[in-house]
């Protein structure tokens, strides 16, 4: 079902303008109901959380040292690919998968509060074209993120007390969150699609060849190395979701906000990859348990 929403976003990528809006609907509603599912004495910060951090932080610093002195704009645009949070969604495929969804949406807490952090002092120092001010930059980081992902979290622990019988039957809809997900899935493929075509420049295209193969590079990269980490504590499908799957529509906002424009490829390109990375996860995991 994800390959067919990628499809379908590209193909009608013209009229996907008119679905926009729903994006951030789409992505609370399935928050709330994987929250439903989470048991809150479990959400607190472990070792595992850290060094997962530490390899995101010192793998982004890496790709860039390395590619940056041959092509700034791919090193930029791989750069953020790894930088960038942990998607807002991703407890969503590891409830599918099996994985501890506290574990995913500490890590997503911890890692978007040190991108909001560190991140504008980053993009000033690398960027090409940053206008807005350390107190501006963290604050719309804030706002894009801490909304979709906190409010969710607040209401779900208020109808668990409140009204638990609601709480019950959001529970139980857990199925409705991977439906969400494709329709979401649907929109922000079109909304890339329609972007590389306005902004489409033949002399462009090895740099959009290298972003393009090179999110792919760090992608399997990252579900890899997040998997390593995760087995070593017994969990390696929310290891592999926590590092590998990325809040790409806030990494396409800040490849144009502080980068130069065509960098915005590489994290348009891993939303396709990081999908056919969950598709086959999911078709793999399914099939097992059949």
């Amino acid at each position: 079902m994800l390959p067919v929403a990628m499809i379908g976003g590209a193909v009608f990528y013209q009229w996907i303008g008119y679905l926009t809006f729903l994006s951030p609907y789409l992505i609370f509603m399935m928050l709330l109901i994987t929250y439903c599912k989470l048991d809150f004495k479990d959400f607190k910060p472990q070792k595992e959380h850290f060094i997962l951090l530490a390899v995101q932080l010192g793998l982004s610093a890496v790709v860039y040292i390395l590619i940056s002195p041959f092509n700034h704009v791919i090193a930029s645009g791989l750069f953020i690919c790894v930088f960038i949070p942990t998607a807002t969604a991703a407890p969503v495929i590891t409830s599918m998968l099996g994985g501890r969804i506290s574990f995913v949406a500490t890590y997503s807490l911890l890692c978007n509060m040190i991108v909001a952090i560190i991140g504008p002092v980053i993009f000033a120092a690398i960027g090409d074209n940053s206008e807005l001010s350390f107190l501006q930059s963290t604050l719309f980081i804030c706002s894009k993120v801490f909304p979709l992902l906190v409010c969710p979290l607040l209401l779900a622990l208020l109808m668990r007390y409140m009204t638990p019988k609601i709480h019950a039957y959001v529970n139980n809809q857990q199925q409705l969150s991977f439906y969400m997900w494709a329709i979401s899935l649907f929109i922000i493929v079109g909304s890339c699609v329609s972007f590389s075509i306005k902004t489409w420049d033949d002399s462009k295209i090895l740099n959009v060849v290298g972003l393009v193969i090179g999110a792919l590079a760090v992608c399997l990269l990252q579900f890899y190395l997040g998997r390593k980490v995760g087995g070593k504590y017994n969990d390696k499908v929310s290891g592999g979701q926590s590092l590998g799957q990325k809040n790409t529509v806030l990494a396409v906002w800040l490849a144009l906000a502080y980068l130069v424009p065509i960098a915005s490829l590489a994290p348009a390109a891993y939303i396709a990859w990081q999908n056919i990375v969950n598709s086959w996860q999911l078709m793999k995991f399914h099939s097992n348990v059949n």
